[in-house]
């Protein structure tokens, strides 16, 4: 059985996500962060980094929350949770998986770590006001594209709507996200009534 190393609104919740979604068997191990389970000498032999998620798949130890989507998305292709290899669509998919990790997520956690995380005397607000320029602009693309369509490749959802759809579902609770990003905003709901992310964010 699978085994995904979680904690609750963090990165991981992103393949909790993916795995509810395809309803195959797996085991979750949570780790408090706040107590940092994470850079625990057992569990750095699975993740150098210290980070969640992990996930281990019989002799296969994979981190990095964009690569475990993927990876499940083609482990279980009767799922249809990624296009077929060499279409368009497919370049289309890792284009926005992409666009999760380097347009939307850099200048949100910029904003989060200069506002709300590091000590006042080490915030610096100009970099927020650039990460929240940033944001703005990102949001505005995938605004756009997502006119027209249920998902970000069209009407089929993918593993690349969990990757852009919990990034900006993350915005959405810090606060990052305001008016003019309409389509946006009926995404996010159309994804919050999937059984599967409900499942993923329950705990």
């Amino acid at each position: 059985m699978m085994k995904l190393y979680h904690s609750p609104q963090s990165r991981s919740v992103r393949p909790k996500w993916l795995l509810e979604e395809i309803g195959a068997p797996y085991e979750i191990v949570k780790l408090d962060l706040q107590t940092q389970d994470q850079k625990k000498p057992e569990y750095l032999k699975l993740n150098p980094n210290g980070a969640v998620p992990t996930l281990v798949d019989g002799d296969l130890v994979l981190f990095e929350s964009a690569a475990i989507c993927q990876y499940l998305a083609d482990k279980f292709p009767e799922k249809k949770l990624a296009p077929a290899v060499g279409t368009p669509a497919r370049g289309l998919y890792y284009q926005w998986i992409h666009y999760a990790m380097s347009g939307l997520e850099p200048p949100a956690v910029t904003i989060f770590l200069h506002t709300a995380i590091k000590p006042e005397a080490e915030r610096i607000p100009s970099l927020v006001g650039e990460a929240r320029a940033q944001l703005g602009a990102a949001l505005k693309v995938v605004d756009a594209a997502l006119a027209g369509r249920e998902y970000i490749l069209g009407k089929e959802f993918t593993a690349a709507d969990v990757m852009v759809g919990s990034t900006l579902n993350w915005c959405q609770m810090m606060g990052m996200i305001d008016g003019g990003v309409a389509n946006i905003q009926a995404y996010l709901g159309r994804l919050a009534a999937r059984p599967a992310a409900q499942r993923a964010l329950a705990d």
